[in-house]
């Protein structure tokens, strides 16, 4: 029986995706479930799983190609001793010799790069999932490749050295080494969408930032104490997220204003906590959602954040994983970011941007002591909301966690 693959639905306000993988040739078996193909939307990475046991038969869009809903994609032979000699042959994508490009599953910008420098993509070595090679891993491939220029002009030996001086020369130009020609490699349908919308939220809303510091003395005390228990009990460390998610959660109680969104001319109030938290992975910086997250416990936070880190590494985010959201938190100090002024995540209209912990010398009373410093930015819709209401929030949440205990007891 032939089954005909096919992408039947698209999740909600995306019309169009690309192939980026195709995992299986024609004529190869396949399982029930084997992942067949990535589809990549400008949100998530979709996977094509096999329908039933059967023989991948037909290739129908190949990789790179714009798909919409409900584009046939290939066709499989269904059964378990199902064969190429059972498929009618129309001549198209017949069984071939080996082919180590194809052996290997490219992305088109990975594809692009082998072809531009005539690579042999089972020469290099691959780290990604299922031994997927990265476009990481053949930029590595070419730095550490020696070059190879040989020089052009040859040495004279004394015996031709002329008895009296050449004639003057021009400078010879020396070729510089490497390749000269820019690399072309298109945007990831994510990176499009990720430009698009930094873009819109810059054009749509008068964005201001207010800064502040934190003082995390108390909070890697409890850390300290409580972090080998944490995890022996819990399964997942104690990080100084959960600290920050607790702190916004309650402090966005207290200003309203900051968890809202605009639609047209109108101010949408949310009496619900979604909080963001913008994780980085190969393809581009995805914000997951903790759902209610002023419900949840220490440890229901640290383990959500633990997951979505994961699924982020693997290409799994779902797109019910990064609907929605009513405040967001990036944490560029895991790169080494001291400060810097976040963007707006529409609609949402504020965003809290954590950066790297720094031991400086702080007066504390009337000593210096050197303590665990973190700048602290809240980038927000001047719009709607006020300065005040975006610096007093941005204070609750510094005293939130230089008092952590006040969390605790929810006081």
């Amino acid at each position: 029986m032939t089954i005909e693959l096919k992408l039947t639905t698209l999740p909600e306000s995306v019309t169009e995706a690309t192939i980026i993988s195709w995992y299986k040739k024609p004529g190869e078996q396949v399982k029930q479930d084997d992942k067949l193909a990535d589809i990549e939307t400008d949100k998530v990475i979709l996977d094509i799983p096999a329908p039933a046991n059967g023989v991948l038969t037909k290739i129908i869009t190949p990789e790179g190609t714009t798909i919409e809903a409900d584009t046939l994609l290939g066709l499989m032979e269904e059964g378990d001793n199902a064969a190429m000699d059972d498929v009618p042959d129309t001549g198209q994508n017949p069984v071939t010799a080996p082919d180590p490009e194809k052996d290997i599953a490219l992305s088109p910008a990975v594809r692009n790069m082998i072809n531009e420098f005539n690579l042999d993509p089972s020469l290099i070595p691959a780290t990604g999932k299922g031994g997927r090679l990265l476009k990481g891993d053949v930029l590595d491939y070419l730095e550490k490749r020696p070059a190879q220029i040989e020089s052009q002009t040859p040495v004279a030996t004394p015996a031709e050295t002329p008895s009296a001086p050449p004639p003057s020369k021009a400078p010879v130009s020396i070729p510089a080494e490497g390749n000269r020609e820019p690399r072309r490699v298109p945007m990831s349908r994510l990176r499009a969408r990720v430009a698009e919308r930094l873009i819109e939220a810059q054009q749509n809303a008068a964005i201001l930032t207010t800064f502040n510091e934190v003082d995390l003395t108390e909070v890697m005390a409890i850390r300290s104490e409580f972090g080998e228990n944490f995890l022996k009990r819990h399964e997942v460390k104690l990080g100084f997220m959960s600290f920050f998610v607790k702190a916004v959660t309650d402090s966005l109680k207290q200003f309203p204003i900051i968890n809202a969104s605009t639609e047209a001319n109108d101010i949408l109030y949310h009496d619900f906590y979604d909080i963001g938290i913008a994780v980085g992975s190969d393809r581009g910086l995805v914000v997951p959602i903790l759902r209610d997250a002023d419900m949840m416990s220490f440890a229901d936070i640290e383990s959500n954040i633990s997951n979505f880190a994961k699924k982020a590494r693997d290409g799994s985010i779902a797109i019910e994983d990064i609907t929605g959201g009513s405040f967001t938190i990036t944490n560029g100090g895991v790169f080494g970011s001291l400060l810097s002024t976040p963007i707006l995540n529409p609609p949402q209209s504020a965003i809290l941007g954590l950066h790297k912990i720094q031991r400086r010398p702080m007066a504390v009373g009337d000593e210096i002591a050197i303590r665990p410093m973190m700048n602290l930015a809240l980038s927000y819709d001047h719009r709607i909301i006020d300065g005040s209401d975006a610096v007093r929030f941005l204070v609750s949440v510094k005293n939130k966690m230089e008092k952590p205990a006040s969390m605790l007891l929810e006081i």
